[in-house]
């Protein structure tokens, strides 16, 4: 289960990264607390469903693309 949540927060901080973004930016676009999302990309919090789906619309992406992109790391 760690390593889920470590690359879930890991696919998190890849898009953001692609996207030129710092962690304060993806923050207010998701409405999340910037110290919170770096706790996210750490894997130190697991995050909600709800969470989840705030990041991959503020991503730009669906949220099962962030999954299969978190699932693939695992692999």
């Amino acid at each position: 289960m760690t390593e889920l949540i470590n690359s879930f927060g890991a696919a998190v901080r890849h898009f953001r990264e692609a996207q030129g973004w710092s962690q304060e930016l993806l923050a207010e676009k998701a409405d999340l607390n910037r110290s919170y999302l770096g706790e996210v990309e750490r894997g130190k919090v697991i995050p909600s469903l709800a969470t989840a789906g705030k990041l991959a619309s503020a991503l730009d992406i669906p949220l099962s693309g962030l999954l299969s992109h978190c699932e693939k790391s695992t692999a």
